[in-house]
């Protein structure tokens, strides 16, 4: 199956784009005197951003609060839910027959700006009319009340759903496809695909059989047949937290906590200093010495490495950037030493950095052997494009589902959508926009806007914050519903849909929240 690139393909911001509904309520809490924003931007966000266009229409005017968050009504149903299930993590009870495009409404009726979108996964807003026309097809229809075991039993059309969907936006050089459940089960699948990569390799080749030993040892735990190998991940890294995956996880202990973990190799993450103009010299030595610490593991870790998996930007260890130059390293020692380059785009894929894929950004010489996705693709798996990475044996990489098709089929119609409207290219704008905005807060507020990073990755932005908590519980009370990651960064997922009007809106948030 070929794949087709829409990376360089898609087409120019639709012409003719939707008005915002003008009757729906002002927001009261995004005005802000004193703003580095323009006079009328100013007015503009505080406004609501009356007849500002809008990718789909019914989406706010802008946010709207009505109560404390949480509200009565949350905390009511929060009471409620918690008996029958762990709300310790919750954020915000969320109303989703009611939240449209980049707004999210909870119980109370209170509209905010959600910039966070479901940890970076909702693509093309809530309630978006054109998964809403998918939702309702024949196909979807079929894939719900038929869910097939994908290995034993695929639909006649699965060839066709993958080819104009999954694999339409294969990344360069990759132009197959297992699909999977979630981020963790996509990467936990690659891991295997690699391990069973290098031992068939080390037998001779797919046509070599089994041996006994190797048979017999494999149902104890022990080897031959099972193999010792690893896969070398980064310091404050996140890849999933299933048994394999979080192994390589190595962002926060809560997450790793009296779990059992393969005895596998991590190497430091190169911790770039801000600006990175005024800190060149300092942040180049820091990723040679990274590139040396990988290599040494590689040459000499005693549970050798078969792969080595990276996050484009550490997503939630810190949204921690490393330049073009380091990954195209790091691929120079994999094809070097013959190990496997597995990148996880899990957070980054799918257009947020202003690039489809964001290894797109490196210009790497040759691809990643593996790229895993899911999140904005709202479906799960990995590309890859040797067919040795396809074991030699059926039932070898094998569960009951091997993903949803009712989910490549939303993706499909997400892809179609970014197309239409060139949300890439868009997201490319707008970060550039956003970006410039928020170097300027942070030269008018000295301290409260620190390392400001994402520079040229689209809306895929962050910055550290003295009092990074405190910055996010007023954030809901300014209309914006924001993340965080690592110890002190104030991250931003806006959706692709997400546009200068609607970044005014933040812009003006953060800087009452600062100011205050």
């Amino acid at each position: 199956m070929a794949a087709l690139r829409v990376g360089g393909a898609l087409r120019p911001l639709a012409a003719t784009t939707k008005r915002i509904a003008a009757s729906s309520p002002a927001p009261r809490s995004v005005a802000g005197s004193a703003s580095v924003l323009s006079p009328t931007t100013s007015r503009a966000a505080a406004s609501g951003v009356r007849m500002a266009s809008s990718f789909y229409s019914g989406e706010p005017e802008g946010p709207t609060i009505k109560t404390e968050i949480p509200g009565p009504k949350s905390q009511e149903l929060r009471v409620k839910l918690d008996k029958v299930f762990d709300t310790r993590s919750l954020n915000m009870l969320s109303d989703y027959t009611k939240s449209t495009g980049n707004y999210l409404v909870d119980p109370d009726g209170n509209t905010v700006l959600d910039v966070y979108a479901q940890i970076a996964s909702i693509p093309i807003g809530y309630n978006n009319p054109a998964l809403k026309k998918v939702a309702e097809s024949p196909e979807m229809i079929s894939a719900i009340i038929n869910r097939p075991a994908l290995g034993n039993f695929p639909s006649h059309d699965w060839a066709d759903v993958l080819e104009t969907g999954i694999l339409k936006v294969a990344p360069p050089g990759l132009n197959q496809v297992f699909t999977a459940m979630a981020g963790s089960d996509a990467n936990e699948t690659a891991y295997k695909a690699a391990f069973m990569w290098r031992r068939q390799k080390e037998r001779g080749g797919p046509d070599v059989e089994f041996t006994a030993e190797e048979l017999s040892s494999s149902m104890n735990n022990q080897s031959p047949g099972a193999s010792q190998l690893s896969i070398l991940s980064f310091k404050t890294a996140f890849h999933g937290r299933l048994f394999g995956s979080l192994s390589t996880t190595r962002s926060k202990p809560i997450h790793k906590m009296d779990i059992p973990a393969f005895d596998w190799p991590q190497a430091t993450f190169p911790q770039l200093k801000y600006p990175l103009e005024e800190h060149a010299e300092e942040n180049a030595k820091a990723e040679a010495d990274s590139l040396a610490e990988v290599e040494n593991l590689i040459k000499n870790y005693h549970v050798p490495p078969c792969a080595v998996i990276v996050e484009p930007i550490q997503s939630e260890g810190g949204d921690n950037h490393a330049s073009p130059a380091f990954f195209r390293g790091l691929r120079e020692l994999t094809k070097k030493h013959g190990v496997l380059l597995i990148v996880d785009e899990v957070q980054t894929g799918v257009g947020a950095t202003g690039k489809f894929w964001a290894h797109e950004h490196w210009n790497l010489p040759t691809p990643p052997d593996m790229v895993t996705f899911s999140k904005k693709a709202q479906t799960a798996g990995y590309y890859f494009g040797d067919p040795t990475l396809r074991p030699n044996k059926p039932y070898r990489q094998f569960n009951t589902w091997m993903g949803d098709p009712a989910r490549a089929l939303l993706f499909r119609g997400i892809i179609g959508e970014i197309e239409r409207l060139g949300l890439v290219e868009h997201t490319a704008r707008v970060g550039d926009y956003l970006f410039t905005k928020l170097e300027a807060l942070a030269s008018k507020y000295p301290g409260q806007i620190e390392n400001l990073r994402g520079k040229g990755q689209g809306t895929f932005i962050a910055f550290d914050s003295p009092d990074r908590d405190g910055f996010l519980k007023k954030a809901k009370s300014h209309s914006v519903n924001i993340g965080g990651s690592g110890e002190r960064a104030v991250r931003l997922r806006p959706m692709l849909i997400f546009q200068q009007h609607h970044a005014d809106i933040l812009l003006a948030a953060i800087e009452k929240i600062i100011s205050s």
